[in-house]
């Protein structure tokens, strides 16, 4: 099966308190801070690293100021491990941690890491089943608030990459890593999927003119009620948000983004296409919208009302 998951990733961050209050605000779970570094953990497993001074061996930033410096995917199988980091260290340098986490860089120079898979059962949902004429899900039942809102894994990541090159750039994850691409936007970019997962996609490869740069990690929650209320909780303490709320249209799930101190963004996301082997890879020639919908108000100018 190979790639699974994103195992963890790693931000190289400047204000160390201010990353940490960011992501227990967001719903993560605190596992380990000293002076210099934290650790967070999804209800998955996956591990979210902020360091103030990250290792040297790891491939130097592609912008300035904070950003993510490292993901790792997690793999199946010793195995498989080896056998996708015999295709990695085809042409570049691959180090070896301890733990046996295996460290290099992609075709663009994003710091790359492939590790063992340790995949924790996720607790069951709480099922907010709707209620419609003819079809009734809910008796005798009235909903209450999510209370606070705890994303249950990392389910994308998507990175900048300069225009030039970008096919290598896309290979390199379809050839040595075995993703596949589910949509390909010509003028934008490439969304894949890891070969252990169902998601519409785990990557996307975003073209960008003439730089790299970190775009967002998105947190999958259980519904639409989560990707409101968290967005709420997180201006309610004061974060900027990002986007309005909406719909993709490309993976279709609900959104909510947010700026965050450790560079780019962090999404909620919720309610994903989910896609098997019966998905053919769709080509767009052209870029479709942004969204479905966005969330509108009738205090918007009519310049706001199309963002």
């Amino acid at each position: 099966m190979g790639i699974q998951r994103i195992e963890s990733v790693t931000y190289g961050v400047d204000d160390l308190d201010q990353c940490i209050r960011f992501f227990e605000d967001f719903g993560l779970a605190l596992v380990d801070r000293d002076d210099r570094r934290a650790t967070f953990e999804t209800l998955a497993g996956q591990t979210l690293h902020l360091d103030t001074a990250p290792d040297p061996s790891l491939p130097p930033a592609l912008e300035t100021g904070p950003t993510l410096r490292e993901v790792v995917w997690g793999v199946d199988t010793q195995e498989e491990l080896e056998t996708l980091t015999a295709l990695v260290a085809a042409d570049r340098e691959v180090t070896v941690d301890a733990d046996g986490t295996r460290h290099t860089a992609d075709g663009t120079g994003f710091g790359l890491g492939l590790a063992l898979a340790k995949p924790r059962p996720l607790p069951d949902p709480a099922v907010r089943t709707p209620n419609t004429s003819g079809r009734v899900g809910r008796w005798n039942e009235s909903l209450s608030s999510v209370g606070r809102v705890r994303p249950l894994r990392m389910c994308h990541v998507a990175l900048n990459i300069p225009k030039a090159g970008r096919e290598e750039a896309v290979a390199f994850y379809l050839d040595r890593l075995g993703f596949r691409a589910t949509d390909v936007v010509k003028p934008m970019g490439t969304f894949m999927q890891c070969e252990g997962d169902d998601d519409q996609h785990n990557l996307l490869l975003c073209h960008r003119p003439d730089r790299a740069g970190h775009n967002h990690v998105s947190f999958e929650v259980p519904g639409f009620d989560d990707v409101v209320e968290g967005g709420n909780h997180m201006i309610a303490q004061g974060w900027n948000e990002a986007r309005r709320l909406g719909r993709h249209t490309v993976g279709s799930n609900v959104f909510r983004f947010l700026h965050a101190p450790c560079g780019g963004r962090v999404e909620y996301a919720a309610d994903m296409d989910r896609v098997d082997d019966s998905y053919e890879t769709r080509v767009h020639e052209t870029t479709p919208p942004h969204h479905i919908w966005t969330l509108r108000s009738s205090r918007d100018t009519p310049d706001d009302s199309h963002s």
